[in-house]
Order: structure tokens, then C-alpha cells, then sequence
């Protein structure tokens, strides 16, 4: 059974990722394989840290000799998620090679550009489904004492009918054929309420307002948030998760009654703010590559034209980096960036609040930062101290 998520009086049932529904079916599989019987329900630690329980069911069909198949029904909760619903299998048989090898099948996508979280050829199952994927096939292994230094184990992720739902994803412009992508750094599936969300927001930025606090930070989401937290100490209690809902946090913020707000993220969100998004969910729009385009002919104005990248063909904003970083124009581009973040975030508020802006790259790390973004980083957290004094 899914989770429930209270938000603003009401009971929204979250649900699961496609990374927990692939893990729970190699765990069931693997099970199988090593056993000759499939659980029941298999439990599965999510990396957010939440139990859940999932129910497998097995594969139709002959299964060939050393082979197993199960799959797990995806269940998107109350979110609007076009992959509700669909089952996830995974293949698991023994081969000659040590080790665990896993990829993807039928429905799955391939990687076609750079710049995404695998490298090009690879099936879109990201990073964290991998690792989950993994630790649950070493777990069935270590009971039914397999020898994994000795044999070995494939996994296949397949998706049916995952080619067709991907054409309702922005999978295809991401470079991404064939099938669904595989996803989830939490393993859970949070319900998208608008109303609910900014009601969150709101009331954090209230509490936090409460505490004695006259700055704030927010940042998108979960890269945000641990980039805010590795790097500068700035933890939860002290940072507010805006989701997509930019322009109403910074509002919110203003409102609330804070003197200013740090503005976290990473350039593939934020570069949207930039170029006047006030929202930054996909369905509002993409535009990211053409507002970057603009601020780079804007910083070549009157110089060298030829060393204007192309964009076109780039996937994601950090292929768009690299081709700033190419021309030596990464500097110029991403100072103005952030000043035109830190702009128009002011502007939402009619400058009665003052904005400071940080953004950053998974793969580069900090891309640009306004110039009183880290002094307004040690207020906070001197901040932090002085409250818990009081």
C-alpha cells in the first residue's frame, strides 16, 4: 500500500517510483531464481529512508531454464502520472560472468545525448534505481548463499507498452528512444497538488518567520537542497523546498516578512527564472536552451559571433555548459544569468526584498553566485546560531 501524505487538511496518498517497482521485481525474481519460490510481498527500504511493501506478481509464460520473471504494478498514488499503473518487469538469470549486471529491455529507453546521468548507450535506469536494483539482488544472493565472486546475475528492467507512454514524456527530447526512463531519488512519488504545495511552502516560510528568522533560503528540490547542505552546512531547518512554484516562494517570502532570501538551484530550474518563468514545471513550457541562447548573444553583443555555441543539440543544461566552457564564454554567461534570476526575482516582489542567487551544476559544481549571495549565506547561518540561543 501506498503511503499517505497530510497536506493542508487533506489526505493525499503518494505512491512509488518506477526505480522502487524495478528493485521490488529483481528482489522478487531474484528470490525465485535462487529459491524456486516468489515471495509474497517484498519490502523495500526507499532511500528516503521509508519502508514500503510491495506485491509481485510473476511473469506469464514458459520461463527458460535458470531464468526468473516478476513484475510490480506501478502505483503513482494521487499524482497525474501517465505511468500509473504499468508493470515493470525484471528478468533475472544466472550467467558465467561474476557479478551483477543489469540493463534495460522492452520498453525501456536508450540514452542518445550526453550530459544525462548515464552515458550515451545505456538504458535510462538512473543511478539510485541502479544502486536499489543491486542491493536487492545481493541481499536474495547472501540468503540463499550464492556466490556472487563465482557466478553471476543478469537483470533485465523491461517496461511493456513503455515505448508508447514515453511519446507523452519529454523523453524524446531529451535523447532518450525507445521507452520510459527508470527514475526516483526517493523511491516514493509525491503527490502534485498545487494548492497543497504552495500551502507547505507557506506555511514553513511562517514557521521559520516565527522562529526570529529575517532571511530565508529556498531551493527547488532535492539537488538543491543537498548542494545547500554539503557545501555550506545550510540544512533542512534552514532551507525551504519551492518545488517548481518559484515565483510564489519568493512572493510568500516577501509577504511573510523577511529582509532576504537565498535563491538555491540548479541551472536546469533556474535558468528558466532567468528568462521570466514563474513556474518551472515542464508542463509550463521548457524554453531553457532558447533563453540561454538569448543571454549568450546578449554577453557577445558587439564581439566575436563566431564563438556563439549551438545549443540545438544539446539535452540537458550541462551539455549547454560545456559548450560555454568550450568558448571560454562560461564566466560572462552564468554572471549574467544569475543577475537576471536575482532581477527578475525582485521584481515578483517589487524590490522590497532583496534576492541573492546561487546556481550550480551536478557536474560543475558552482556555476555563478550574486555578489552577496555568500555573505547572506553566513548571516543565515549565523542566524541558525543566534535562534537556538534564544
Amino acid at each position: 500500500m501506498a503511503p499517505m501524505s497530510g497536506r493542508d487538511g487533506k489526505k493525499l496518498r503518494r505512491g512509488y517510483t518506477t526505480g522502487s517497482c524495478a528493485a521490488a521485481a529483481a528482489a522478487a525474481s531474484a528470490e525465485l531464481l535462487f529459491s524456486g519460490c516468489m515471495p509474497d510481498v517484498v519490502p523495500l527500504l526507499t532511500p528516503s529512508g521509508e519502508l514500503l511493501v510491495l506485491r509481485p506478481e510473476r511473469g506469464s509464460g514458459p520461463e527458460k531454464e535458470g531464468t526468473a520473471s516478476c513484475f510490480v504494478r506501478k502505483d503513482s498514488g494521487d499524482d497525474p502520472d501517465v505511468t500509473n499503473g504499468i508493470c515493470v518487469f525484471a528478468d533475472v538469470r544466472r550467467t558465467a560472468a561474476p557479478g551483477i549486471s543489469i540493463d534495460g529491455g522492452e520498453g525501456v529507453g536508450r540514452v542518445t545525448k550526453p550530459g544525462l546521468d548515464r552515458p550515451v548507450g545505456d538504458a535510462a535506469i538512473n543511478t539510485t534505481p541502479r544502486r536499489m536494483i543491486r542491493a536487492q539482488v545481493e541481499k536474495a544472493a547472501e540468503k540463499w548463499q550464492v556466490d556472487l565472486s563465482a557466478e553471476g546475475v543478469e537483470v533485465i528492467i523491461r517496461i511493456p507498452g513503455g515505448r508508447e507512454l514515453a511519446e507523452k514524456t519529454f523523453n524524446p527530447r531529451l535523447g532518450i528512444t525507445g521507452g520510459l526512463s527508470v527514475l526516483g531519488t526517493s523511491g516514493i512519488v509525491e503527490p502534485m497538488s498545487e494548492a497543497a504545495l504552495t500551502a507547505t511552502i507557506r506555511a514553513e516560510l511562517s514557521v521559520k518567520r516565527a522562529a526570529g528568522f529575517d532571511a530565508a533560503a529556498a531551493a527547488p528540490g532535492n539537488y538543491g537542497l543537498t548542494f545547500l547542505k554539503d557545501t555550506y552546512g545550510l540544512g533542512p531547518d534552514l532551507v525551504v523546498t519551492a518545488s517548481n512554484f518559484i515565483r510564489d516562494t519568493v512572493v510568500m517570502a516577501e509577504e511573510a516578512g523577511f529582509r532576504s532570501l537565498l535563491l538555491a538551484g540548479h541551472i536546469g530550474k533556474l535558468i528558466k527564472v532567468a528568462g521570466g518563468v514563474p513556474n518551472t514545471h515542464s508542463r509550463y513550457g521548457d524554453g531553457r536552451m532558447e533563453i540561454l541562447t538569448a543571454l549568450a548573444k546578449d554577453c557577445l553583443a558587439g564581439g566575436d559571433i563566431a564563438r556563439m555555441p549551438d545549443f540545438s543539440g544539446c539535452a540537458v543544461t550541462d551539455d549547454a555548459v560545456r559548450l560555454l566552457k568550450e568558448q571560454a564564454l562560461d564566466g560572462t554567461v552564468m554572471a549574467e544569468t544569475v543577475r537576471r534570476i536575482r532581477e527578475t526575482a525582485m521584481g515578483w516582489t517589487g524590490g522590497r526584498m532583496e534576492v541573492e542567487v546561487v546556481m550550480f551544476s551536478n557536474r560543475y559544481g558552482i556555476l555563478g553566485m550574486t555578489k552577496g549571495a555568500e555573505q547572506l549565506i553566513w548571516y543565515i547561518l549565523s542566524e541558525r546560531d543566534r535562534v537556538q540561543r534564544t
